[in-house]
């Protein structure tokens, strides 16, 4: 498979740069993927070699549909810390909501508690937002998972809802539901001309 980041852009906070997933970071996808506490609130276990190359091939993918988005692999110093996404809104099932994304994010797990998920979580939003014009971002987690609520309301996004899917099985704490917390772009930028 080719390199599909080629819309996306290098990003910068003041300790992380934010570089677009290409095909040669397949292994630190690899490093991060098989820690089952990483891992924790997504699956439930650490994933398989064969499982990560799927998600690396649909990570990938995610840079196609709309220009400026996709997966970025966040380095502090040259060293891999994690990953940061902005998902087109309905990609996952086949429909596209223009103007709305879905923020995500991944740390390893030495990399917890010292404020980068919410520093390069803060600059792929202002990305979305300043560079790309999108009107609306949100994220989804596990109602159990106080670590990425923590960071959503960090970044200034809201509680929007707790919802169930009946349909599906998950992890440890997923009868609890999930949680949608979000930001409209005219929030944002109130929120940056107070400070």
């Amino acid at each position: 498979m080719q390199n599909v980041a080629v819309t996306q852009t290098p990003l910068q906070t003041e300790r992380i740069r934010l570089e677009p997933l290409i095909e040669e970071h397949f292994e630190l996808e690899v490093e991060l993927d098989s820690d089952p506490e990483v891992m924790r609130y997504l699956t439930g276990c650490a994933r398989t070699r064969e499982q990560v190359q799927h998600a690396h091939e649909m990570r990938l993918e995610t840079a196609r549909p709309v220009d400026g988005l996709g997966f970025w692999l966040g380095f502090v110093e040259d060293e891999f810390v994690g990953w940061w996404m902005l998902e087109p809104a309905g990609w996952a099932e086949g429909e596209l909501v223009p103007g709305e994304v879905e923020l995500g994010f991944r740390m390893l797990r030495r990399h917890w508690r010292k404020g980068l998920a919410s520093e390069g979580a803060g600059e792929v939003m202002r990305h979305a937002f300043e560079d790309l014009g999108m009107n609306r971002l949100y994220t989804y987690t596990m109602a159990v998972n106080a670590g990425s609520q923590a960071v959503s309301r960090h970044i200034g996004l809201r509680y929007v809802r707790t919802f169930h899917d009946e349909d599906e099985v998950g992890p440890e704490g997923f009868e609890q539901g999930a949680v949608e917390y979000s930001i409209t772009a005219d929030e944002w930028r109130a929120a940056q001309a107070a400070g």
